[in-house]
């Protein structure tokens, strides 16, 4: 099974490439963030196609999950977080009791203190909840999948510059603890980093204000396929399909793809 993780920044502007995606790469199941749309108006008719299991939480003009499959659900979820309706997390249950959760976790604004900067407070204690829920329902024998866009790069060499961007929102020491606790509270194995080393680069967001993004090269890992320990043995390979940053109106977040037998 080919599960798929992308920040497509605007589904409806971007279904064309939602369609060459799945021409290219045939993800089994396609995790969206940044949908943008509320639910009613998201493009079912356009996708239904390649993917008619879906599930959408939606919002106008902002944030937005999804979770589009060729595989049948056997239930649909998700929750609010912080005390807010802003769409940012949606889960699916599989045959044989496999969870599926799709988060797109607060980016945190431009300054990385929590006292002066509200969104960057609201991240952390988006954080915080997260590790609070995954540690009351953490146990050894539970098969969960969580991917999305988690908006910070937690390793040296999950940023082009590890001391250059040590105080900036995505790779600061506190943000990084935090994913750690997050990580730490269900056990979460990353699924990238069990197929390439912590000694090698390895980037999904590369700027637009970048005029070569391939020349320059500054990316950032913000996208994320973590599974629990019953399921590492089942991870196959795990790449990121930077070549979708190319594509016309491409989003500024390339696809993470994870092959897992299940």
């Amino acid at each position: 099974m080919r599960v798929v993780t992308w920040n497509i920044n605007s589904v409806r502007l971007r279904a064309p490439s939602v369609r060459r995606l799945a021409d290219e790469i045939a993800p089994d199941i396609l995790c969206l963030q940044e949908t943008k749309v509320v639910d009613e108006l998201f493009p079912h008719d356009d996708l239904a196609d390649l993917f008619p299991y879906r599930h959408v939480r939606g919002m106008k003009a902002y944030n937005g999950v999804a979770i589009l499959s060729r595989v049948p659900f056997e239930e649909t979820g998700g929750r609010d977080w912080c005390g807010r309706a802003d769409a940012r997390h949606v889960s699916v249950t599989f045959d044989g009791g496999v969870e599926l959760h799709d988060f797109y976790v607060p980016a945190g604004g431009d300054e990385p203190n929590p006292d002066s900067n509200d969104k960057f407070a609201h991240k952390l204690q988006f954080l915080d909840e997260m590790a609070a829920w995954w540690r009351d329902r953490s146990g050894p024998r539970a098969k969960r999948i969580l991917v999305g866009d988690l908006n910070i790069a937690p390793l040296e060499n999950d940023v082009w510059s590890h001391k250059q961007l040590l105080n900036v929102v995505s790779h600061t020491p506190i943000e990084v603890d935090r994913l750690a606790q997050v990580q730490a509270s269900h056990g979460w194995v990353d699924a990238a980093r069990h197929f390439v080393p912590d000694s090698e680069k390895l980037y999904s967001w590369w700027s637009y204000r970048a005029r070569d993004w391939r020349a320059t090269n500054r990316g950032r890992r913000l996208d994320h396929i973590w599974v629990t320990p019953p399921l590492q043995k089942c991870l196959k390979s795990a790449s990121v399909y930077a070549d979708a940053r190319d594509w016309p109106k491409a989003s500024d977040h390339a696809p993470v793809v994870v092959d897992i037998e299940l």
